[in-house]
């Protein structure tokens, strides 16, 4: 096996332009990406802290025995060995996108190659689109939550406002159905949640981004299949897409993760409060990192994106993005994100991703529309 350390010892040759680097390929999402773009014939380079790890995680994607992998500690140290290297593609897969986002699309752009990765907060999401102007005159395709809840409720808005004037009000829910893998929770996941909990709730109201309660508007949900959930307000990516492209000027989203029982509405402000202190936060990324889960099935059969567009006539239109298990859709959204990249599509700029590759991009990885 190949290395490269990000302390800066090398080996192997230096033309790179053909490697699609995964950072954090030892997690769920980074192990699925591997092996899926490994099977599309791409040059996949695993991107992480521990080489034995990268190198369990690489034959279980079924990638070569004598792979690279390049081992780094930091997204700053990434970053160097990106701008050194110049892959084609980086997929982001590390968490804690408000921070390692910038630091490694901006890496990407150096060389004019390509980023995708699967935050879906509102801090890391806009973020990232702030770079758009430098992403076009780099040349570079930058992708944002390139996962189930962005794209399953971005694209449903765009095909609801396919072809008519921009709307007065937009509400996008998302729901996923995820089957729980046993050990830690890990890094990534444990950052998101700690970032929803000191977000708190976000709203578009007159085209300004407002602060709203966490857990506000709760509500349940049937599904086009008869089956139903329980979904209420949140600070998410899923937010920004829909205010992106419907351009209307009141936008709300809610998620099935956000807390919908009362008593866990009342404290949950106080305890994102607690959290924005940065000790706090960090602590608690770390102990929530570390929790050991058992595994459990997904609790229904599909997930579902959707979407409800009203228009100042009084038009209302209704649609559903129907997927699979959660974590699968999002692995294949992230795969076939990068695939098109790698092979030339996109256009420069920062996107989230039915803004960069179309609404369908959404079937393409395996969902299926169902609109009124």
């Amino acid at each position: 096996m190949t290395e490269t350390s990000g302390t800066g010892g090398t080996t192997g040759v230096n033309r790179t332009d053909d490697e699609v680097w995964i950072v954090g390929a030892t997690g769920r999402v980074g192990r699925g990406v591997a092996g899926r773009l490994a099977a599309r014939g791409l040059t996949v380079v695993p991107v992480g802290r521990s080489r034995e790890r990268m190198a369990a995680a690489g034959a279980e994607a079924g990638l070569p025995a004598d792979a690279k992998v390049v081992v780094a500690d930091s997204a700053e140290r990434i970053a160097q060995e990106v701008v050194r290297r110049r892959p084609r593609v980086v997929v982001n897969t590390m968490g804690d996108y408000a921070t390692t986002a910038p630091v490694i699309a901006r890496a990407c752009m150096s060389g004019g190659g390509h980023y995708v990765d699967q935050a879906n907060d509102v801090v890391a999401v806009r973020g990232l689109l702030a770079l758009h102007e430098e992403a076009t005159r780099a040349g570079s395709t930058l992708v944002t939550g390139a996962g189930f809840g962005v794209l399953a409720t971005e694209a449903v808005v765009l095909k609801l406002c396919e072809g008519r004037p921009a709307p007065h009000r937009v509400r996008v829910d998302s729901v996923a159905s995820v089957a729980v893998e046993a050990g830690a929770l890990g890094a990534a996941l444990a950052s998101g949640i700690v970032d929803a909990l000191t977000a708190g709730g976000r709203r578009y109201a007159d085209g300004e981004l407002v602060r709203s309660r966490l857990g506000a508007d709760p509500r349940r949900l049937t599904f086009p299949d008869g089956t139903s959930a329980k979904s209420a307000g949140v600070a998410s990516g899923e937010l920004v897409a829909a205010r992106a492209a419907a351009e209307a000027p009141f936008v709300t989203a809610t998620s099935s993760l956000a807390p919908t029982a009362p008593l866990l509405r009342a404290v949950v402000p106080l305890l994102g409060r607690l959290l924005s202190v940065p000790a706090l936060r960090r602590l608690a990324v770390d102990r929530l990192g570390r929790v050991t889960v058992k595994a459990a099935p997904r609790p229904r059969e599909h997930s579902w994106g959707h979407a409800v567009v009203e228009w100042a006539d009084g038009t209302r239109r209704e649609g559903w993005l129907r997927a699979g298990e959660g974590m699968d859709f999002t692995t294949d959204v992230t795969a076939t994100v990068t695939a098109l990249l790698a092979r030339g599509a996109g256009r420069p700029g920062a996107w989230t991703p039915a803004a960069a590759l179309g609404a369908d991009l959404a079937t393409s990885a395996g969902g299926t529309f169902v609109l009124d």
